[in-house]
């Protein structure tokens, strides 16, 4: 009832456009974070993986070995390290102890993770609900 309301009064429409966009969008929202889980999920577990040599290394500070167990000793914590990295944009401070005290070579992994999933795949991610925003804009246009 609430909702029929709400459609009648033309001082809601842009409300009904917005709850319209949301709408369509919910099927591309959906696919888009299980698409950003599982590569973040494969970034955590490289990570986890390959830096649980780290962990031994003597040669390594115990204070460094410790920062990488807290960020990527554990499937879980690695996860939301780089759960963290890719949303808050705070990655850096990911990225360079690994890079300056463990092997320079993370470098690499953290330049094309940026690039492809940063950068990339949040652009495309928008270009998707942006178009989704003008087809249902341009379908109320047509209807009025």
């Amino acid at each position: 009832r609430t909702l029929r309301i709400l459609r009648s009064v033309r001082v809601f429409s842009k409300l009904n456009m917005l709850v319209k966009t949301v709408a369509a969008s919910f099927m591309a929202l959906f696919w888009s974070i299980v698409l950003l889980t599982i590569v973040m999920l494969m970034g955590a577990l490289f990570l986890c993986q390959s830096l649980s040599g780290a962990l031994e290394d003597e040669a390594i500070t115990l204070d460094t070995r410790l920062w990488i167990f807290t960020m990527y000793g554990t499937s879980t914590r690695a996860f939301y390290s780089v759960f963290e990295l890719t949303f808050s944009g705070g990655w850096p401070n990911y990225a360079r102890t690994l890079v300056e005290e463990v092997n320079a070579a993370y470098s690499m992994f953290f330049f094309v993770y940026i690039i492809v999933v940063v950068f990339a795949m949040f652009r495309i991610i928008s270009a998707l609900f942006l178009r989704d925003t003008l087809a249902v804009a341009s379908n109320d246009a047509e209807i009025a």
